[in-house]
């Protein structure tokens, strides 16, 4: 079984563009995620402003409720 397919460079430096795209995509991917966290923040709390009265909020469990 020969492995002729892997390749592994003698030059380093042929690694720098692969890592800096790499660098690109992942910070890419972590700017997407924090827009879609701070999009979700947004439209979760525009029901809230719109029909307050309407929201019934969510129930805490209290220490009496374990009878």
């Amino acid at each position: 079984m020969h492995m002729e397919f892997l390749y592994f460079p003698e030059d380093k430096s042929e690694y720098i563009p692969s890592l800096l795209m790499l660098s690109v995509f992942v910070i890419g991917a972590i700017v997407a995620v924090y827009i879609f966290y701070k999009k979700s923040k947004k439209e979760d709390a525009k029901p809230h402003k719109e029909y307050p009265k309407h929201i019934v909020p969510e129930h805490e469990p209290d220490s009496d409720d374990k009878k």
